[in-house]
């Protein structure tokens, strides 16, 4: 089911999420309709701020890019296709300081909106599945990237944080008319 996303301004997205205690059905529920929403919105990533959760739990899903990146899972490189989509409950993510890289990144919740942010090209990160089983992943590029924007968004820190100045001064103006439109919104919804 596809669920509604939460656009910027929604003090929903600077909420930190809580850990996931219990991996049960309804999680799973919830796991398949954020895939379901992400796919929909033709995202690559979806957190649970962003459809109105805050919880520690987002998906990720790289099937469909160009980009190249490498991966190790459990000690293993198994296909994408085996471990995509993937869902994220409770991450801890240990970046690799060098290098860093900048790369144009868009958010499902700032609809049009882009801007360059400079992140770890590398990432080892801590997770549980769906089912509550731990994993670690190693990886790199577009992927380490991907987990990296949405672990922030489960803690509350948006891409927007994360540009510099000059980068932030360029979309300013249609930051401006996203926030004016979700407070709009809102409105009409009391």
């Amino acid at each position: 089911m596809v669920l509604p996303i939460v656009h910027y301004n929604d003090p929903l997205l600077r909420k930190k999420g809580v850990p996931v205690a219990t991996h049960d059905a309804a999680l799973r529920r919830l796991a398949d309709n954020m895939v379901d929403t992400m796919h929909e919105a033709a995202g690559i990533g979806l957190a649970a701020q962003q459809i109105g959760q805050a919880l520690l739990l987002c998906v990720v899903d790289l099937r469909d890019t160009e980009a190249e990146f490498d991966w190790v899972l459990d000690g293993a490189h198994p296909p994408l296709e085996i471990i995509m989509p993937m869902v994220i409950t409770n991450p801890v993510v240990a970046a690799v300081p060098e290098p860093a890289t900048k790369y144009e990144e868009g958010c499902l919740s700032f609809p049009g909106i882009r801007g360059e942010v400079m992140r770890p090209d590398e990432i080892t990160v801590k997770y549980q599945d769906e089912q509550g089983t731990p994993h670690v992943l190693h990886c790199n590029g577009l992927f380490a990237r991907c987990i990296q924007h949405e672990a922030d968004h489960i803690n509350g820190v948006l891409f927007i944080d994360r540009m510099d100045k000059s980068v932030l001064a360029v979309i300013d103006p249609e930051l401006k008319a996203l926030k004016k439109a979700t407070r709009a919104a809102a409105r009409k919804e009391t």
